[in-house]
C-alpha cells in the first residue's frame, strides 16, 4: 500500500512534465524513455531476485538456495557456521538440490479445478471492475457543467493518496474484508443517493457525496489488489494479481464513455454500475478474512480458506500448517 503512493506522486508530477514539454509527442517520448529505463534492471537479478518462496513452491530449490545464500552473506551470516536449526534447514536444502526435482510451473487456468479459490478470484475481480468503472460517475457529478481539467484530476490523485493512508491505518486493525465491506457500502450509498436526488440536493451535498464515493472507489481498487495477493496461492499469485488489476483497468475504460454522444447514456451507465456495486456488497460477504493468516502456498491450501464470521476472525487451523522443508520435494 505504501508503494502505491509513488503512483500518486507520478500522477501529480505529470501535469508539470506536460507543461515543460509543451507537445504531446515529446511528452509521450519522455514517458516511454522513463519506462524503458526499467528494462535495464532486467540484467541485474541481484537487485530484484526471484522470490525464494515461489521457487520452493514450484520445485526449484537450487535457485532458491543461491538466493537465500546471497541474502545470508549480504547480512553478514555464514550459512555453514550458524545455529543448529539453520544448519539443519541448509542441509535439507542441499538434499533437495541433490535430488534434481523437476520444476512444477502452474497456470492461472488451474483455478477452474478449485472449489473456493475461483470464487474468491471472481469476487475480487468483479469488485476491482466495478470500482474502476463507477469512478467516472462520481467524476461527472463533480463537474456537471463544463468540465474543468485540473480540479477533478488533482482531486482524484489526492483521494487516491487518502485512500492509501486510510488502508495503512485500518487494514491491519479492522481486517481486509471488513474494510472492503465498509468501502463498498459507502460507495453503494453515495451512488444511490446521487441517482435518487442529485437534482434535488444542494450543490455542497452533491459535491460531498461525489468525493465520498470517489474515495470509496479508490479504497476498493487498492484493497482488492492487496486482498488478492493474500488469497491467491504462491504458485499463481502473480498471475492472479494481474487478473484483478486487469479487471480494474477494464472498468476504467468506461471513463471516456461519459463524454461520448453528448453524455446521453451517462444515466444508464451510472444505474448499471450502481446496481453491480450493490451485488458486489453481497458478494464480499463470501470472502474469507486473510489478516493474520499464513499465505497459502498451493492451490489446495488456498481452497481451504474458510469464510469466517464478519465480526470474528477465522482460526488459523483452517489452513494446513506449512510443510517442512524436507517434504517440499515430495508434495
Amino acid at each position: 500500500m505504501g508503494a502505491g503512493l509513488f503512483s500518486v506522486v507520478g500522477t501529480l508530477l505529470l501535469p508539470g512534465l506536460a507543461l515543460l514539454a509543451q507537445d504531446w509527442q515529446l511528452l509521450q517520448g519522455l514517458s516511454a524513455l522513463a519506462t524503458g529505463l526499467l528494462l535495464l534492471f532486467w540484467g541485474f537479478p541481484a537487485m530484484f531476485p526471484e522470490s525464494p518462496c515461489w521457487l520452493l513452491a514450484t520445485g526449484q530449490p537450487a535457485r532458491a538456495r543461491r538466493i537465500l545464500w546471497h541474502f545470508a552473506k549480504a547480512s553478514g551470516v555464514d550459512p555453514e557456521n550458524s545455529t543448529e536449526e539453520e544448519s539443519s534447514l541448509a542441509m535439507e536444502l542441499d538434499v533437495l538440490c541433490a535430488g534434481h526435482p523437476q520444476p512444477r510451473h502452474h497456470s492461472v487456468l488451474e483455478l477452474r479445478h478449485t472449489h473456493v479459490t475461483w470464487r474468491n478470484a471472481l469476487i475480487l475481480g468483479f469488485s476491482s471492475l466495478i470500482s474502476g468503472g463507477i469512478r467516472a460517475s462520481f467524476l461527472h457529478s463533480l463537474v456537471p457543467s463544463e468540465p474543468s481539467f485540473y480540479w477533478p484530476y488533482f482531486l482524484a490523485a489526492g483521494l487516491e493518496a487518502a485512500a492509501t493512508v486510510f488502508l495503512l491505518l485500518t487494514a491491519d486493525l479492522w481486517g481486509r474484508r471488513s474494510v472492503l465491506l465498509l468501502s463498498t457500502l459507502v460507495l453503494v450509498l453515495a451512488s444511490q443517493l446521487l441517482l435518487a436526488g442529485a437534482q434535488y440536493l444542494p450543490s455542497w451535498m452533491v459535491l460531498f457525496l461525489s468525493v465520498l464515493g470517489l474515495l470509496a472507489s479508490q479504497t476498493m481498487s487498492a484493497l482488492s489488489s492487496l486482498f488478492s495477493a493474500e488469497i491467491f496461492p504462491t504458485v499463481i499469485r502473480g498471475a492472479g494479481l494481474g487478473l484483478v488489476l486487469g479487471a480494474g483497468f477494464l472498468g476504467q475504460a468506461a471513463v471516456p464513455l461519459t463524454t461520448m454522444h453528448g453524455r446521453h447514456g451517462f444515466f444508464l451507465q451510472h444505474v448499471l454500475f450502481a446496481s453491480f456495486a450493490l451485488l458486489t456488497l453481497l458478494c464480499v460477504l463470501l470472502l474469507p478474512e486473510s489478516r493474520g493468516r499464513t499465505l497459502p502456498q498451493s492451490l489446495q491450501e488456498a481452497d481451504r480458506l474458510c469464510r469466517s464470521p464478519l465480526l470474528r476472525g477465522c482460526p488459523r487451523q483452517d489452513l494446513l500448517p506449512l510443510l517442512p522443508a524436507s517434504s517440499w520435494g515430495r508434495n
